[in-house]
């Protein structure tokens, strides 16, 4: 039994006469040519979009556009690809119609239109909501870090910087020792260990001048560290070593998890990113109300009572940072407050009065407790002051109760959260293998998360409708 044979190399064959026989009518190129071709390019901000009258012409945006979606939705995603592949690849070969920019022209357009690029991924989710891929209803918000072109070795805080600077004095003391005992050995080796040891000194207090600059510069600044590659990027924690990153966030519709809207940000920290990410969502939906779930990295007291006051329902669960709680004793959580007296009952059932108000960074805050507290047999589960347990409340604590209560109450909705938010992320990162950014500077970073997720979109409403319901969807 022989094996299966291919063709011989010297065969004459027949191709198709024109190249849009190679391109099947479920391709994803034809959506990609009949989209962009029906988009404003000089309302979302496009440079270039109108071409000059004089001057040798340039590309047309949306050409280099349907490049850019088509390199994020196929793994190519650096210009010198995006470059090959113009030569070589038949479905984009038909998509640029056999145009071949130079990467220099394909990554000056990805770093020139990068808001535009939010502006095209927003006019999206709007034709997706058109279709009613978009429920409107339920959102989740949820934050990734992605690296940054910045690696740990260029990125220094000041507690970094001291321990540096320490390490090069011991060195320096160390080789001056070192010189010492070699001026005392024979003149021919101490000559050239000598030298070496000079170099080496003077190398140390170049590096030492370095770092004593970025240390001024840090606490001149109020900045917390300074990275030197990518001045925007920051290390983060809940990171491969503290990896230097940009945090991601977005947010995904519950009805077929479609991202819709998104940012990055700098802030290591998701706690004060739910107001801005879920009023932009609901600005975009045209919803009057929204139901927003996010994991407990999200609570914030004013965070959540700006969601209140804009019409966004929160599911955030509360984590328990209380001193007592992590003592074992009893937290906050375990004493109820009756709205009725203004007072709270604590575990053993007495009551804790108000007893004074006071302010804090513009905050107001009542305080309460009971003199019952010496004799009472709960006494050492409740806490270690030997006069009473005392309980803080914010003005505005009733909010917060509502939110408990309506997370409490909610099970449900609190466990679709992973389902709806986790996986884009696990796509975008994973299967799409964009773990980390190309571009340096916060807002160039923004622009190519805009293509990220503009590419996520479009595969999954693909996979929802497919190319040819998108396309009569256009029309």
């Amino acid at each position: 039994m022989s094996y299966i044979e291919g063709e011989s190399r010297e065969q004459r064959i027949l191709f198709p006469e024109v190249l849009d026989d190679y391109i099947g009518e479920d391709n994803v190129v034809r959506f990609l040519d009949a989209y962009i071709d029906g988009l404003e390019m000089e309302e979302l901000g496009f440079k270039q979009s109108l071409p000059k009258e004089t001057g040798r012409p340039p590309y047309d945006p949306r050409d280099l556009l349907k490049l850019y979606i088509y390199g994020y939705l196929n793994r190519l995603r650096t210009s010198r690809m995006l470059e090959r592949e113009c030569g070589r690849n038949l479905e984009l070969m038909w998509l640029m119609r056999k145009l071949g920019p130079d990467f220099k022209t394909i990554a000056d357009f990805r770093k020139d239109n990068r808001k535009a690029f939010k502006a095209v991924f927003r006019h999206f989710v709007l034709l997706c909501k058109q279709m009613g891929l978009v429920g409107g209803e339920l959102v989740a918000v949820d934050g990734s870090k992605l690296k940054a072109v910045n690696s740990g070795q260029k990125n220094f805080s000041p507690k970094k910087l001291e321990k540096r600077l320490k390490e090069i004095d011991k060195k320096v003391e160390r080789y001056l020792d070192e010189m010492d005992r070699a001026d005392k050995q024979e003149k021919a080796t101490s000559e050239i260990t000598a030298a070496e040891l000079k170099e080496k000194i003077e190398k140390l207090k170049q590096r030492k001048g370095q770092y004593e600059e970025l240390l001024k510069v840090l606490k001149a600044s109020g900045e917390k560290q300074i990275s030197l590659t990518d001045g925007d990027s920051r290390a983060m924690a809940l990171t491969p070593r503290g990896e230097v990153s940009y945090n991601a966030q977005t947010v995904v519709d519950s009805k077929y998890h479609l991202i819709v809207d998104q940012d990055v940000t700098n802030d290591g920290l998701d706690n004060h990113q739910l107001l801005t990410m879920a009023k932009s969502a609901k600005q975009i939906l045209g919803q009057q109300q929204l139901q927003v779930v996010a994991d407990m990295g999200y609570y914030n007291q004013e965070e959540l009572k700006g969601c209140e006051e804009a019409g966004i329902r929160a599911y955030v669960s509360k984590p328990l940072v209380s001193k007592n709680t992590a003592r074992g004793l009893f937290g906050k959580e375990k004493f109820v407050y009756e709205a009725d007296g203004d007072c709270y009952r604590c575990p053993a059932g007495e009551r804790l009065d108000f007893r004074f108000e006071s302010e804090q960074d513009g905050r107001k805050f009542r305080y309460y407790w009971t003199t019952a507290c010496p004799g009472c047999a709960l006494k050492a589960q409740c806490t270690t002051d030997p006069r009473f347990h005392r309980i803080k409340r914010w003005e505005h604590e009733a909010i917060l109760e509502r939110i408990a209560e309506r997370v409490r109450s909610s099970p449900t909705v609190m466990k679709l959260r992973k389902q709806i938010v986790e996986h884009p992320f696990g796509t975008i990162k994973f299967w799409n293998d964009q773990r980390h950014f190309l571009l340096k500077g916060l807002e160039k970073v923004k622009g190519e998360f805009s293509l990220s997720t503009m590419a996520y979109d479009m595969k999954r409403a693909i996979n929802i409708l497919g190319v040819k319901a998108l396309i009569a969807a256009l029309a």
